[in-house]
């Protein structure tokens, strides 16, 4: 049948709409080979001739016995309307997130809580076929789990999508269904670890975007390791394209990594004191976007999760307290005020309050610091040169500094979540 005699009377189809994206009419009159306009019937009662050719027909509508399937591809006609109104009707009239496309997953970001990943709904998920439940990252997850132990080979879930999505969630939900299923008296230690190692990472890799609240600004390459009883031993983190700028710069109502506001938040309790920090809103670093509350979060709460995620994964108070102290210097360099001297020149006072905290922090000497902040130095094959610099190149300076400690500090906790993560049982990092 050619695709032309389709398009008949009573028949629906799909036409652009600029507020709607899509809008559903119903054929009128029967379309002929040859005739410029299609005839058709708003869902309002409107007439419509719809200007066409042969070549640029307007996508069929599936019927509505098809409209919700779990499925995807079980619909008749599967293109851009087709899809987009199939996830509506299951979204928000039957509130499911979750869309088969074949093998591939559909997630809808609810942009809440839901109660749908219990112990009880992981067992119910555990030895199924992907086809015989509801669509759910579950399936995915058992999918891969099961053709790993019956085939013995390694399996890769890979999950994409724009930023607000919920990849980071969906991610995390894959690796609690693998962690729970594997578990066992012996090794249960393990998989605790695997998991707290996505609060660390989210708290020092994620960020509030105008978009999400919590976005990742990283990406990451997780790879979880299995013995030949199907049971986690270990794991590893590959994380690549953070986003230095973030720490020096931030977009209007967006935030700078959790961890700092969790820092501050945390500034008045006993063993941060020495850090003198103060509120978000004093430091340049965590106020540039004008707003450095998320709604709902409490960051010092959250700091306290971070710190069990340390703990659990064996890092020492010593250790957590160095990387605290790494963080606060990085947030009282970006308070260093340079000034300008001339046109050509800048300067730092060795007595500006956060130099010196700066340096206590680090073990930095204040001179030395304030001298090469506002210098550089040229080294040729017959001399070296300090070059003074102008207040923006030496602001442009300050900056990168803080974007290189907090890249090499980033990499740092990787490596030793890494480490804490190996196959073997874990003691206390140094």
């Amino acid at each position: 049948m050619a695709v032309a005699e389709l398009y008949t009377q009573y028949n629906r189809v799909w036409i652009p709409d600029p507020e709607e994206v899509w809008k559903s009419a119903e054929i009128a009159k029967d379309y002929r080979v040859g005739d410029k306009v299609l005839r058709l019937l708003l869902e309002d009662g409107t007439e419509l001739d719809y200007s066409v050719n042969t070549e640029s027909l307007p996508p069929l509508r599936n019927p509505d016995i098809l409209v919700g399937e779990n499925d995807l591809t079980a619909l008749s006609y599967l293109h851009e309307p087709a899809v987009l109104h199939n996830l509506r009707i299951r979204f928000a009239e039957s509130k499911l997130i979750y869309t088969y496309s074949g093998i591939i997953l559909v997630a809808m970001n609810p942009y809440k809580q839901l109660p749908i990943y219990g112990d009880a709904i992981i067992h119910a998920y555990s030895g199924q076929n992907m086809g015989d439940m509801d669509p759910h990252i579950f399936a995915v997850a058992e999918e891969a789990y099961k053709q790993m132990a019956r085939n013995n080979r390694n399996q890769s879930i890979i999950v994409s999508g724009e930023s607000g999505a919920g990849k980071t969630v969906s991610a995390r939900y894959a690796m609690r269904y693998f962690a729970t299923v594997s578990k066992s008296g012996s090794n249960a230690h393990v998989e605790d670890k695997v998991l707290a190692s996505n609060p660390i990472t989210e708290a020092v890799g994620n960020a509030k975007t105008t978009r999400n609240d919590n976005s990742s600004r990283f990406g990451k390459y997780t790879e979880i390791s299995f013995d030949e009883q199907n049971q986690i031993i270990g794991a590893n983190m590959r994380t690549y394209l953070l986003e230095k700028s973030r720490v020096v710069f931030q977009s209007e109502n967006e935030r700078n990594y959790h961890i700092f506001y969790q820092l501050c938040a945390s500034a008045q309790q006993s063993e941060f004191k020495h850090l003198k920090l103060g509120s978000a809103e004093e430091f340049n670093y965590t106020r540039m976007g004008g707003n450095t509350v998320i709604e709902g979060v409490n960051d010092r709460a959250e700091m306290v999760e971070t710190q069990k995620t340390f703990a659990l994964l064996g890092f020492k108070e010593d250790f957590q307290m160095d990387v605290f102290k790494i963080l606060a210097a990085i947030l009282h360099l970006g308070n260093v005020q340079i000034t300008a001297v001339g046109n050509e020149r800048s300067s730092v006072s060795e007595d500006d309050s956060h130099l010196k905290v700066f340096c206590e922090l680090l073990g930095l000497e204040s001179g030395r610091v304030a001298q090469w902040l506002c210098n550089r130095k040229i080294v040729t094959s017959s001399e070296t040169v300090v070059k003074p610099m102008t207040r923006p190149q030496a602001v442009n300076a300050r900056d990168a500094l803080a974007k290189k400690i907090y890249a090499h500090l980033f990499d740092f906790i990787v490596e030793r979540i890494n480490q804490a993560l190996q196959f073997s049982v874990l003691k206390p990092l140094m």
